[in-house]
């Protein structure tokens, strides 16, 4: 086994892995090398691993757990269906602070994300602690976000001031992306089921906290959540060809930079299956319309 380094790229967040070539015969010890940086770091990337295809890369992601298929309500590529095509061609949807698929009552433990075509500048991704986040908070914000819980939902019109609208192909994907309606209500903070951290679960498809008026909601839901991105509490990774990352969606939020004008940005999301979120006082997460079991099963 070659060795494995892994070094921090920002204070909060963020490590870059070297020594490792991911595929589907990495050892016992090179897989818990990578979730133990998981654990530690919340986001990790992995540079020239140009070797990797769509089976490569999902039999990699196989090895963190079961995958789901790629995307509740989006089909995946023809080749691996478990496979997300994350592509400027549907426009810039993902522009937004979010935390994956958090409309379904299991979203996703991990995501592996590999580049696979690049805009000749801009499409940085950031990605936030939201472990952190919660941290940061006073004493009086933890006890009262420990309380709260939200309805997250794909049929909301979160994206109006960030998504490239307008045009016919981000029409036809909204469309497609909304054509089965998902509400789930999560706790706000919930506590990671590996390392017992509590985290903040919120993002952009948190439609309301539930019981409070929409004034209040929205004002609440603000404060909260610019506490996970705050620029401390980030990472910037600006993509080359063959580049990896790997994060734990149960610790993070993400957001894709929409600075590339109309060039082309093509990557590649597999999702491994998590578990139902659970709140500081034992709540577990409750989907209010929908069913996800069809996205968590890829046999």
């Amino acid at each position: 086994m070659s060795t494995i380094d892994i070094r921090p790229v920002a204070g909060n967040i963020g490590a870059e892995i070297t020594g490792i070539e991911l595929g589907p015969d990495l050892t016992v010890d090179e897989v818990a090398a990578v979730r133990s940086a998981l654990n530690t770091h919340k986001v990790v990337f992995l540079r020239g691993q140009d070797h990797l295809d769509e089976a490569g890369q999902a039999a990699f992601a196989e090895l963190l757990g079961p995958l789901t298929t790629a995307h509740p309500t989006v089909p995946g590529l023809e080749s691996e269906r478990r496979i997300f095509a994350v592509d400027s061609e549907r426009g810039n949807i993902a522009n937004s602070w979010h935390t994956d698929v958090t409309f379904v009552d299991r979203p996703p433990a991990y995501s592996v994300l590999r580049a696979v075509h690049l805009p000749p500048y801009g499409g940085d991704t950031t990605w936030a602690n939201t472990v952190t986040a919660y941290a940061s908070l006073t004493p009086e914000l933890r006890q009262l976000a420990d309380t709260l819980h939200g309805l997250h939902t794909n049929n909301y019109d979160y994206a109006t001031t960030h998504a490239t609208l307008g045009d016919e192909r981000v029409a036809k994907y909204r469309e497609t992306f909304t054509s089965v309606n998902y509400e789930t209500e999560h706790p706000v903070v919930r506590v990671h089921p590996e390392t017992g951290e509590r985290a903040l679960l919120l993002g952009h498809f948190v439609k309301r906290l539930i019981g409070l008026n929409g004034t209040d909601s929205s004002h609440l839901f603000d404060l909260l959540q610019s506490h996970v991105t705050r620029l401390e509490n980030t990472v910037r990774w600006r993509w080359s060809p063959g580049d990896v990352a790997i994060w734990d969606n149960q610790a993070t939020q993400h957001y894709a930079i929409a600075d590339y004008g109309n060039q082309a940005r093509r990557l590649h999301r597999v999702t491994v299956a998590g578990e139902v979120p659970v709140g500081v006082d034992g709540f577990r997460s409750v989907a209010w319309v929908g069913d996800s079991g069809r996205y968590l099963v890829t046999s």
